[in-house]
């Protein structure tokens, strides 16, 4: 049993991290032997006003150390055009970070995987000619050469070497699972591609040790020579240093670099959960093995707007995944204490030499009993008032070059015709529409991709198609276009010519002020007039105070809710989740704004209220 010292000590980072080496088969920090105890937190799941708050969560815990994935897309939205600003500055995290005297391990990819968009991908890049994404690929490298270098500006001067918190860099991504998923690429290639990235790394001015992080038994396709080796996952200490040593010149320190106190969930399926009690007795196995760890997650916050990703399964073809990112960690999604955080710092107490400080007090909760929903805006009808794209066939999303949200595809037909409706190529939630009624709904989740239509003379048929979050994880992340990406046919005959697309990425709230006679006063008839049409409600409510909460959508369908012009995230029937969490410091004193966008309408609403307890596990 090694005791672990700690930098809880107070003031600047720089008075912490004075070095920081690998040698001996240990970690050593400021010269004596440090294991890092380490918890995963995002900051681009978090509103940027409460990092402070969930990093002194983490020291209540115990732990010396947070590691952060860096999220490519959200600072890359466009090729060339940068945004670290804000909630996206990074910097300002690490430096926080230190501040509370933790240390930082980056995982900058630039494949994060992370159940986040396209894993971490810029959706953009699926335009550049000749690229295909993790390849030894001058098109692809590129632009992960130019994301590095621009990464480095940011955060460069904060590596311990410089005075700064960063002790660790990662090297790409758990690759030798993709390894082993793409053995149509040769290894020698897959291994000429990771160590690109690792020059690329180091050319960029990234000088503290790195590391790359895969199961234990992918180390032969995820590790690379010069960076050490860590296992995720892996409960087997035993092995975890059998193999550490095999790949790491017969000697530790031995790490597991994602150590899972929860698990991630997606729509339609049950929401999973992990023992408490398995994971203190985890947590001492390592401690008292002298093996370092990384919880993730240790506090999951939330995939707010069109962040979140999707798994890829056979079975189901598309797992979405929840708009929460709860994860069932220690830290709850609004950054509450859980039983598993006080088994956690109840087992970590047992092995450190420094006091581990008390939680800090929650963040105020504060319900709303009723948000009246005053106009309601048909969004068929508004969509007239734009001006579509035109093909001789349904262009994908990013032909549109539109990276998120919907799209609007319309055929008109001078001749009727009916029979099964096919859409193979649906990416990823339709609804069918003729002449504004609703004909059905097809689903990539559910692999419904066919439906019997039957469209008059003269009509038009509307399809309004959901990207519901790029593939984040396998093999299947080379094909990440959204949209309907080939034809579609009509009893057997393939539909060419004059589709309209009209692009609705709701990357901002709809405008009512420019939708004329689209906009309709809320009431009981107009509810009726646009019942099972896709729609957006509108409502102001006044607050004395603010405080955190969740919306209850266990009521609606499925669509997006705007909270003074910020996109919180999807809701959607089928559940598990069933509320939305919106931050209080995203509240106003006096007026607040709500906007949703209900694509199925089947219940036309006139109010919403939000309650004090969120509501994850509620599947149907």
């Amino acid at each position: 049993m090694l005791l672990v010292g700690g930098i809880f000590s107070t003031g600047a980072y720089a008075q912490h991290v004075k070095s920081f080496e690998i040698k001996d088969g240990h970690f050593y920090l400021n010269g004596e032997i440090t294991p890092i105890l380490s918890g995963e937190m995002h900051y681009a799941r978090i509103p940027h006003e409460y990092w402070r708050h969930r990093l002194q969560m983490m020291k209540g815990m115990g732990l010396n150390t947070v590691a952060t994935y860096v999220f490519w897309n959200l600072h890359e939205p466009e090729p060339g055009k940068w945004d670290f600003s804000g909630g996206k500055d990074l910097a300002e995290y690490i430096r926080i970070a230190g501040e509370e005297g933790m240390m930082v391990i980056l995982r900058p990819g630039p494949y994060v995987c992370a159940e986040w968009e396209f894993g971490g991908y810029p959706w953009w890049l699926q335009n550049v000619p000749g690229m295909e994404v993790r390849r030894d690929n001058e098109a692809f490298l590129a632009h992960t050469k130019a994301y590095i270098e621009r990464l480095y500006q940011e955060v460069g001067d904060l590596q311990f070497t410089k005075g700064g918190p960063i002790i660790m860099v990662q090297c790409e991504n758990e690759f030798g699972s993709y390894v082993s998923q793409r053995q149509d690429i040769p290894l020698e290639e897959h291994k000429a591609y990771n160590a690109r990235i690792k020059q690329q790394l180091a050319d960029a001015g990234f000088e503290v040790p790195l590391f790359t992080s895969d199961g234990s038994w992918l180390f032969e396709g995820g590790s690379t020579e010069g960076a050490l080796p860590t296992a995720n996952g892996e409960s087997d200490v035993e092995n975890l240093k059998k193999v550490v040593d095999r790949y790491h010149g017969g000697e530790g320190p031995y790490m597991v670099a994602e150590f899972y106190p929860g698990w991630l969930s997606h729509w339609a399926e049950p929401f999973p959960y992990v023992s408490p009690s398995d994971v203190a007795r985890r947590t001492e196995n390592y401690l008292k093995n002298d093996v370092s760890f990384n919880f993730y997650m240790v506090h999951g916050g939330t995939n707010f707007g069109f962040t979140s990703g999707a798994n890829y399964d056979k079975r189901r073809d598309i797992q979405p995944d929840l708009t929460s990112y709860d994860y069932d960690a220690p830290i709850s999604e609004a950054g509450w204490v859980t039983p598993k955080y006080d088994s956690i710092r109840a087992v970590i107490g047992k092995y450190v030499e420094y006091d581990i400080p008390e939680a800090p007090a929650p963040i105020p909760v504060i319900s709303i009993p009723s948000i009246k929903l005053d106009k309601v805006m048909d969004l068929l009808a508004y969509t007239e008032r734009m001006k579509p794209e035109t093909a001789s066939g349904p262009l994908t999303f990013e032909q549109l070059n539109q990276g998120y949200g919907y799209v609007l595809y319309t055929r008109r037909f001078n001749q009727p015709i009916s029979g099964t409706l096919e859409i193979p190529g649906l990416r990823d939630y339709a609804v069918v529409y003729v002449d504004g009624e609703k004909a059905g709904v097809l689903n990539r989740n559910t692999k419904t991709y066919s439906m019997e239509i039957d469209v008059p003379f003269n009509a038009t048929l509307q399809i309004l198609v959901e990207n519901m979050g790029r593939i984040n994880y396998g093999s299947e992340i080379t094909h990440n276009n959204k949209g309907i990406i080939g034809p579609v046919t009509i009893a057997g005959n393939e539909i060419t010519g004059g589709w309209n697309m009209y692009r609705l990425p709701m990357s901002e709230v709809p405008d009512f002020s420019s939708a004329g006679r689209c906009v309709h006063d809320n009431t009981a008839s107009s509810g009726q007039m646009l019942k099972n049409c896709p729609v957006v409600y509108s409502g102001t409510f006044t607050l004395d105070k603010t405080g955190d909460t969740f919306i209850d959508m266990s009521d609606w369908g499925k669509g997006i809710v705007f909270i003074n012009g910020r996109n919180i995230g999807r809701y959607w029937q089928v559940g598990p989740q069933q509320t939305l969490y919106i931050p209080g410091v995203w509240l106003n004193m006096g007026e607040n704004r709500i906007v949703i966008f209900e694509q199925l309408n089947e219940n036309p609403m006139t109010e919403v209220s939000t309650v004090k307890e969120p509501v994850l596990t509620e599947l149907r």
